[in-house]
């Protein structure tokens, strides 16, 4: 089996071309021995490239498996990868490339640097400030600024919903002296949190630019989370403290966010780059 790995800001997936009706054994399993960092090849998860479903009008499809093996909707990061692999290797030479994700209809528009694909701006989607919708207990409406006690600590945060639920808390000082191992997995399971939530710990550098870090619900900190950065940005703006466009720093590369507030979707502008490419024994 032909693989391609892709990573951007730290996040890296393995792609494999399925198109032309091509099948693969078992894509669950196959995940979870080939994103094995010691005893497979080590990736965030299996992004198969498929045929798009007949008048869908996409491009391609995809389907993404996350490392567990679980099945997931869509991933930012991932789905950068997928962009410069349909332009780069593919032949899909458009402006824009439309991809069919379980998550629905998704667009990237390219930016080349010498013919080929080193960023791509992603539409996320519509955020959601309603409480309900991350879940999160408490009155109906939005969670602005509000105060939450998780690991013997008084925390201010926002919550934002872009799909998946996220909780934004603006720090005083430096953001890397911030306790994130131990007040991270507290924000995760608090009691607010019926189905967990994404803490992120943000440090303002200016209007227009931040410093993030994330807990993950499962997953403990990590390099880079683009639906954290978009949910940063919205937080960010509706609390007056930040203004679109904004440059996200995360441990592991810079985002570029944009909202244009209520009504409006968020994009996300992100690096995408190639690792290498190899083959994995296993059977189609």
């Amino acid at each position: 089996m032909r693989f391609t790995k892709y990573q951007g800001c730290g996040n890296d997936y393995l792609f494999v071309d399925l198109t032309g009706g091509k099948a693969l054994r078992d894509p669950e399993e196959c995940a979870r021995r080939i994103s094995d960092r010691r005893l497979g090849v080590g990736s965030d998860g299996l992004i198969l490239i498929t045929d798009a479903p007949a008048g869908s009008g996409a491009d391609v499809g995809m389907t993404m498996y996350n490392a567990d093996g679980s099945r997931a909707q869509m991933c930012g990061n991932g789905f950068r990868g997928l962009c410069k692999h349909a332009h780069d290797r593919m032949g899909i030479a458009k402006p824009e490339i439309r991809v069919h994700t379980d998550g629905g209809m998704r667009t990237g528009r390219l930016h080349l640097e010498g013919g080929k694909v080193a960023r791509v701006t992603v539409d996320m989607g519509m955020p959601s400030l309603n409480r309900g919708d991350l879940p999160m207990e408490g009155p109906q409406g939005m969670a602005l600024d509000c105060r939450v006690k998780a690991a013997g600590r008084e925390l201010v945060g926002t919550a934002v919903s872009m799909g998946n639920p996220h909780f934004v808390v603006f720090v005083e000082g430096d953001v890397d002296a911030f306790p994130v191992e131990e007040v991270g997995p507290a924000v995760e399971g608090h009691h607010l949190f019926p189905h967990r939530v994404n803490a992120e710990f943000v440090q303002v550098l200016g209007p227009q630019e931040v410093r993030q870090r994330t807990w993950e619900r499962g997953s403990g900190e990590t390099l880079a989370c683009g639906t954290g950065a978009s949910a940063v940005c919205v937080a960010g703006v509706v609390t007056e403290r930040l203004k679109s466009p904004v440059t996200v720093h995360l441990r592991g590369g810079d985002l570029l966010i944009e909202w244009g507030g209520k009504g409006k979707p968020v994009f996300k502008t992100g690096p995408t780059v190639e690792v290498f490419e190899g083959d994995y024994p296993w059977p189609a």
